[in-house]
């Protein structure tokens, strides 16, 4: 039996709950009658901004409880970035999975770390990273015990300051026998341009129809009231307005994608 889709989406960095919550309230409407297994995304800390005047976070438990408390008020379930392996336990006490940055992605002590907090673990693929590479970082979370672990591409360093999807590394990705999810807007993203990353978010729905057609088990996107006063990323977050656009167009393929792969095993 095939497993419900993954939809990891929210903004960035968790800026107040007033924001979180309208975001919440947004992707929960679209959501209510798909079977999707969705988690609220969001950073309660910003470990690796370009500049050192960049915005952080507003608390570190703050925004851990808001992200835990507004995903349980909405019947969602929520997911964080950890950085480190102090923030493991931290993060566990709110979220429900957590996520390896790419920058981190062989880091063996957090990859250890976090399978042993015993929530889902999504990798994200280093953008230095080759795609099979990604079933080492895949032993070292089942070795501290992790059974639920997904793999995550968001662009590979293409020169300096770009990213360039690789769609055969989702193929490459899927061998090793965990979902793979496709990361729609870091896929977008030209990093450290001036004292911030920039991009350009109005790709981000064509590389996520094209991942979906080549075959995902979930999507990451991010998404803001308003990206262009968003604190980080505020290139290459989706308008909240235009997630259900991005939600619909994806699942259209995915869903036709599988409809034509069980056409062809028959």
């Amino acid at each position: 039996m095939a497993h419900p889709f993954v939809l990891i989406s929210g903004p960035c960095l968790i800026e107040s709950e007033e924001m979180l919550e309208r975001v919440a309230a947004h992707l929960g409407s679209l959501l209510a009658t798909r079977d999707i297994d969705f988690y609220l995304k969001g950073s309660f800390l910003k470990a690796n901004r370009t500049s050192i005047t960049s915005a952080t976070t507003i608390g570190e438990e703050t925004a851990l409880e808001l992200l835990g408390t507004v995903a349980r008020r909405h019947g969602m379930k929520a997911l964080t970035d950890i950085h480190t392996v102090e923030q493991v336990d931290l993060a566990s006490r709110w979220v429900d999975a957590v996520q390896i940055p790419a920058f981190l992605s062989r880091q063996t002590d957090l990859l250890v770390a976090a399978g042993h907090s015993g929530k889902a673990v999504n990798i994200k693929k280093g953008q230095f990273m080759a795609p099979d590479d990604m079933k080492h970082a895949v032993e070292k979370v089942r070795s501290g015990g992790g059974e639920v672990v997904w793999v995550c591409e968001r662009g590979t360093t293409f020169g300096y300051h770009d990213l360039v999807v690789d769609m055969r590394g989702l193929v490459q990705m899927r061998s090793i026998g965990v979902p793979v999810i496709f990361d729609a807007t870091h896929s977008t993203q030209r990093p450290s341009i001036g004292v911030e990353s920039s991009g350009d978010s109005s790709l981000a729905i064509p590389l996520a129809r094209g991942a979906a057609a080549v075959g995902i088990d979930g999507l990451f996107f991010e998404t803001h009231p308003n990206p262009q006063g968003a604190l980080s990323d505020k290139a290459t977050q989706i308008p909240l307005e235009g997630a259900g656009a991005m939600i619909e167009q994806v699942l259209a393929v995915h869903d036709l994608n599988r409809s034509l792969g069980r056409q062809e095993a028959s």
